[in-house]
């Protein structure tokens, strides 16, 4: 089991690992790094377990794993674990998520 995986984020924090853009076409031909979005796409890997307001109602995350997101092109925490990389970012930093 990777480190990444027994990672658990707390409060409202989630454990993001960016999707790599596609950077060759359906016919095989190779797209030059100018063409290359950055990567603004990941797939939640772990989330806390919410946080508790000022009135103490407790607010979940909105996220799951497995979720499919669409992150800000800068910020998050980046962690570099065995070799893998991945992001923390706060529940309210995710901009989107891809409905299943």
């Amino acid at each position: 089991m990777s480190s990444l995986k027994k990672l658990i984020p707390l409060a409202d924090r989630v454990l993001v690992k960016r999707i790599l853009p596609v950077t060759k076409t359906a016919g095989g031909i190779l797209l030059p790094e100018s063409n290359v979005s950055k990567a603004n796409e990941g797939e939640v890997l772990a989330v806390g377990p919410g946080y508790t307001a000022r009135d103490g109602t407790k607010i979940p995350v909105t996220l799951a794993v497995g979720d499919k997101v669409v992150l800000p092109e800068y910020g998050g925490l980046a962690l570099k674990l065995d070799g893998e990389e991945a992001f923390i970012f706060r529940n309210d930093e995710i901009l989107a998520k891809y409905a299943n």
